[in-house]
């Protein structure tokens, strides 16, 4: 498990857009995180997490994956962007003070380009999923 400042060295975002909180797993095809939500959280809105943040959320866990296997074959950690949201459900947004759960799955992975599947939780309920195709800026 990687917490506080070390997650950072695993992603390339910084505060105040950083929404994981630590590493709980990661291996070559799943990535487990969580993260606490504050309310000074710019994707906090009338006291709950956003759509975007949720999204986001998603996209740091896989960047975190990422980065820990860069970390492992002591590598730079690469900048990536989402270039496709497909399938994006929401069956509830968390509030200030939850303990978000993320897992992400690689599902194909070719060159610098990647198609992965997110699922978030919240006290045990699924709360939001997506595929995202993500491309890594080598």
């Amino acid at each position: 498990m990687i917490a506080g400042e070390s997650i950072l060295s695993l992603i390339p975002q910084k505060p105040p857009f950083v929404m994981v909180g630590e590493l709980l797993f990661a291996d070559d095809n799943i990535t487990r995180t969580n993260f606490t939500i504050t309310a000074d959280n710019l994707f906090v809105i009338n006291g709950e997490f956003s759509e975007a943040g949720l999204m986001e959320n998603m996209a740091q866990t896989a960047a975190a994956g990422s980065g820990n296997m860069a970390r492992i074959e002591n590598r730079p950690v690469a900048n990536g962007y989402i270039g496709q949201v497909k399938n994006f459900e929401i069956y509830s947004l968390p509030k200030v003070g939850d303990v978000l759960f993320t897992e992400v799955k690689t599902e194909v992975q070719v060159f610098d380009a990647g198609i992965v599947s997110g699922k978030i939780w919240c006290n045990d309920v699924e709360v939001a999923q997506c595929e995202m195709k993500i491309f890594i800026n080598q």
